[in-house]
């Protein structure tokens, strides 16, 4: 049986992140003409795409530690799915409960954070 959750996989899901963040950004810029749902919309697509980035990042630091970096890359996409799709939903007329789950997906970009930390802690240092 093949593996799903590999490197390609995670890098992959995190270009789609980059590009659908783009997408929305330019939605809330251009598609959206109340104040309200523009500024989620903003906020969703800048977690997003900071994180759609930290997943390269977090592949840069395994490239250079030779240690896995899905705990961090997976942290971060699950985050980007809950925080960023929460409020997408709510931008577009989702329950204001969803709001209640947000949070959620900002403690996975913390912890992803901490992660990566803890990898990067792990690089030889350069003399």
């Amino acid at each position: 049986m093949a593996k799903i959750w590999t490197p390609k996989t995670y890098l992959r899901l995190a270009a789609l992140s980059g590009f659908v963040s783009v997408a929305v950004g330019a939605f809330a810029a251009h598609g959206v003409h109340e104040a309200r749902p523009a500024e989620l919309l903003k906020t969703g697509a800048l977690y997003e795409m900071t994180h759609a980035l930290a997943v390269f990042a977090a592949f840069a630091v395994a490239r250079a530690t030779g240690r896995s970096a899905g705990l961090a890359a997976g942290l971060f996409l699950f985050g980007t799915l809950v925080f960023s799709g929460t409020i997408y939903a709510m931008a577009f007329g989702g329950p204001r409960i969803l709001g209640a789950i947000t949070p959620i997906g900002g403690v996975a970009f913390l912890a992803g954070w901490l992660a990566l930390a803890w990898r990067a802690g792990k690089v030889a240092d350069q003399a």
